[in-house]
């Protein structure tokens, strides 16, 4: 297993595994959102910003963008950018399309689109490219400190 559902069982917080095909090279939660026969508005991504040296998570919809602007209001830095994919991956300890936001090699301060309340269980990554995990939003806010914020930028 995957150090992501590694921890999720550690702590005890119910969650379930979705394994798919993962044919894709790009565009990871909206690959994983059509494999599994699931709305892209419940399979979020994971991606990782920064503001010089300090790195944020921001998760959203597979069906939208991240807004750099709302990311940065949320975590209090003057402005963010994307990270490159090699230092995503040199910091999380995951591949790219299967960045987990659970487990990552240094915790770092983690943002859920707030659209994902909607939900009792939404998808994140399980920690590598075929593996996403639901899991519920609130326990995610509650046991794991994330903050939830308005940073997807929706294209329905």
């Amino acid at each position: 297993m995957t150090p992501a559902i590694n921890l999720l069982k550690k702590l005890k917080i119910p969650h379930k595994l979705y394994r798919y095909e993962c044919a894709a090279h790009d565009d990871f939660g909206k690959h994983a959102a059509t494999q599994l026969g699931l709305p892209e508005a419940k399979v979020f991504k994971t991606l990782v910003a920064h503001h010089d040296k300090q790195a944020v998570v921001a998760i959203v919809p597979s069906s939208g963008m991240c807004s750099l602007k709302q990311l940065a209001k949320a975590t209090g830095l003057k402005k963010v950018e994307m990270m490159k994919p090699a230092e995503a991956e040199k910091l999380t300890g995951y591949k790219v399309g299967g960045i987990s936001p659970l487990a990552q090699k240094k915790r770092l301060f983690t943002v859920l689109d707030d659209s994902a309340m909607a939900f009792d269980e939404i998808l994140v990554s399980g920690g590598k490219r075929g593996l996403s995990v639901g899991v519920a939003p609130q326990d995610m806010l509650t046991l794991l400190q994330w903050i939830a914020a308005p940073i997807g930028e929706h294209h329905e």
